[in-house]
């Protein structure tokens, strides 16, 4: 008699657990993220609006996702009319967990947003409806950046032109449909170090910049933080080539250890759009993720500081595999 209790006993345990599971899930699902409002009200100053233009191409790069890029060129450089149009798609065959679009940001989407709103999705990854964002747009790192700079954003992006479009919603996979909750938190907002400080300021820039996202390995869409900046994250392109983000740590042999200031500065400087003409691209030519002629309008003091700050990082070996040409 006591032997046939224990299959009940541990099919009750069982039920428990599965229902506790349940329901976990479903709290996090239903009031996850949880992180209000502040009122915010960004006024809108010329100045505001050029640092925030600068942010937004040079830096930040908003433009670089938000926009449509044409990939039978080089670098894929913006179609001209398509700032802030958003509808650029990352999903599994770029390695993402799920299928994303990324949102209009021009003044015909936000125009029902307010400055909040818009602060909060910047910096916490939660949309105006409450629901969470992907990382896609490393927002971990823009709530960690000095809130002027964030208002610079959100005053420029309300300034350019409207442009009537309409995103198809984002769709993560399980589990990361739930994981996703969990992403967001609050701004932690901390001032712009002093341009004199090059290695405070140089950190700053590589967190605004994003570098970590694309210079690291992932699994799931998530940078393994461990093997931060040593490469070999590997892009899925529309063309069917495979692109592998280099190893941007100071190792002489498979890093930028060698690459002299100059060097590097002149690098970013080559993709100036003013002398630089995007080449189209014959098959089987390397193409590059990199947004290079967004980058190439980065103030040299800034691509200095970055410069320096990369250099002062622990230099690893990490030799990444080969970029392989669509076929």
């Amino acid at each position: 008699m006591k032997k046939k209790k224990w299959p009940m006993i541990f099919g009750v345990i069982t039920g428990a657990l599965v229902l506790i599971v349940v329901i976990v899930i479903l709290y996090i699902v239903w009031f996850l993220p949880s992180i209000p409002v502040k009122e915010i009200k960004v006024e809108s100053t010329n100045v505001r609006i050029e640092r925030g233009k600068y942010l937004a191409n040079h830096v930040m790069v908003c433009m670089d996702c938000h926009s449509t890029r044409d990939w039978s060129k080089f670098s894929g450089p913006l179609i001209p009319g398509t700032e802030g149009r958003g509808g650029e798609v990352f999903d599994e065959k770029l390695g993402f967990p799920g299928h994303f679009t990324s949102t209009n940001i021009t003044p015909f989407h936000l125009k029902d947003w307010s400055d909040a709103e818009i602060y909060r999705a910047i910096t916490s990854g939660v949309s105006k409806d409450g629901h969470p964002l992907f990382p896609i747009m490393p927002y971990p790192a823009y709530g960690t950046l000095d809130t002027e700079d964030i208002f610079s954003v959100i005053a420029y992006i309300r300034s350019i032109a409207s442009i009537e479009s309409v995103s198809s919603r984002s769709n993560p996979t399980f589990p990361m449909n739930v994981i996703l909750h969990l992403i967001p938190r609050k701004a932690r907002a901390q001032a712009r170090p002093s341009s004199s400080d090059t290695l405070g300021y140089g950190e700053y820039l590589v967190r605004a910049s994003g570098c970590v996202e694309c210079h690291t390995p992932a699994e799931h869409g998530q940078i393994v933080k461990t093997l931060a900046f040593t490469g070999g994250r590997e892009f899925q392109m529309p063309d069917g080539s495979m692109l592998v983000s280099p190893n941007i740590t100071p190792d002489e042999e498979t890093g930028i250890g060698k690459w002299s200031k100059e060097a590097f500065i002149f690098r970013f400087r080559s993709y100036d759009l003013s002398t630089y003409k995007p080449p189209v691209l014959q098959k089987g030519e390397i193409q590059s993720i990199m947004p290079w002629t967004m980058y190439a309008g980065m103030d040299t003091t800034d691509l200095v500081a970055i410069y320096k700050y990369l250099h002062s990082l622990k230099a690893v070996k990490n030799k990444v595999g080969k970029v392989k040409p669509a076929v």
